[in-house]
């Protein structure tokens, strides 16, 4: 299969678990453009989480919020915001249960309480800076993502009453609340039709729970040898751990680079 174009995740992906773009990962991408081939991002973070990265490698194009953002060459092509009434009822129970919960805009993104500890452990996790308290932020802007903070045994109220909305767990601590259908095959698929791509000309790569519908809808899904063991039945192939060169081991394995 001639593959025109690659998605990248970033935490356990692109990023070892230093959370460092490893130098065998930075030469991968790169001859990975020279081949002509294009590279792109598809991660559960934000745009302006994302974008260090980016700049690293030099990519201009990527899906972020798990799917419901997506941007080419500095263009946005696909936005899906949660409904405003969903987040409303839904901080409603959050508040009512002691459940924190952080929302995210396209620009930035606000807790609507403050210095929790989970909120703050959860963004360490990340190697990213705390968010502010800002209450009432998601009757300000579109949101297309939010974290609601409880443990796994918590979250079942939420699940069977908000179903117009997609749910991802991505820590112990944290629930992923999408638009409908969300995940970031509904980005890559946007992507593709914007540069006239079929699902079987595209390869990502991906260590997580929230890459199941990714690795499933391209033509070539490879799991990182450090993926979580739910994932890896999904992948039609198993790279090498992170920290191992599984970027540039896996795009080697399929004539990419």
């Amino acid at each position: 299969m001639n593959y025109k174009i690659v998605f990248f995740d970033i935490d356990g992906t692109l990023l070892d678990t230093a959370h460092t773009i490893p130098e065998t990962t930075i030469r991968a991408v790169s001859r990975l453009k020279e081949n002509g081939v294009k590279v792109a991002i598809a991660t559960g973070r934000s745009p302006y989480h994302l974008k260090p990265i980016a700049a690293q490698l030099g990519i201009d194009t990527f899906v972020g919020f798990n799917g419901s953002y997506a941007v080419s060459g500095g263009e946005l092509i696909h936005h899906t915001p949660v409904a405003i009434e969903t987040l409303a009822t839904l901080e409603g129970m959050a508040d009512s249960n002691n459940h924190p919960m952080v929302f995210l805009g396209a620009e930035t993104c606000f807790a609507n309480v403050s210095n929790h500890p989970d909120v703050m452990e959860s963004f360490d996790s990340l190697k990213l800076p705390h968010p502010d308290h800002r209450p009432g932020y998601w009757k300000e802007t579109p949101i297309y993502q939010a974290f609601l903070y409880c443990n796994e045994q918590n979250e079942h109220p939420y699940i069977g009453r908000f179903n117009e909305v997609s749910y991802i767990r991505w820590h112990p601590q944290v629930l992923d609340v999408l638009p409908p259908n969300g995940s970031k095959a509904r980005g890559i698929e946007a992507i593709l039709q914007h540069y006239g791509i079929s699902s079987a000309e595209a390869v990502a790569f991906g260590d997580g729970l929230n890459d199941k519908e990714m690795l499933s809808f391209v033509g070539m899904g490879v799991a990182m040898g450090n993926a979580h063991d739910e994932l890896k039945p999904h992948a039609n192939m198993i790279t090498r751990h992170v920290d191992e060169g599984g970027i540039h081991h896996g795009l080697s394995q399929l004539g990419l680079i």
